[in-house]
């Protein structure tokens, strides 16, 4: 099971970046996929998950209006899209993948995830 995230980088407050999470060696489509952000001295905090099917969504409130989950299980890869960057966003972002069940179908909790790719960096200037 490997997850590989990419398409962080540099970008000014305003712009927009979208981040791919691709998985191989299992098939996606089981799994719920959540990203993840830690910031220096932070804690590492949920920012939005999707569930197996895409049916259901999770987001921050710090991200909500601004970041938009998807995902593609015929290229099992899921994606963050992310628009009205702002300082407070800098982060290494981190995709992470669970087979668990949830009632609503998706978690904030990284605790609840058992597969995680190696991040991101994400940095907005202001």
């Amino acid at each position: 099971v490997q997850l590989q995230a990419s398409g962080g980088g540099l970008v000014q407050a305003g712009g927009s970046l979208r981040l791919s999470c691709a998985a191989s060696g299992f098939t996606s489509d089981y799994f719920a996929i959540g990203w993840f952000r830690q910031a220096p001295g932070k804690e590492r905090e949920g920012v939005s998950c999707i569930s197996s099917t895409g049916g259901s969504t999770y987001y921050a409130d710090s991200v909500k209006g601004r970041f938009t989950i998807s995902r593609d299980n015929a290229k099992n890869t899921v994606y963050l899209q992310m628009n009205s960057l702002k300082p407070e966003d800098t982060a290494v972002y981190y995709c992470a993948a669970t087979r668990r069940r949830f009632s609503t179908g998706v978690s904030p909790n990284r605790n609840d995830f058992d597969y995680w790719g190696q991040g991101t960096q994400v940095t907005v200037s202001s």
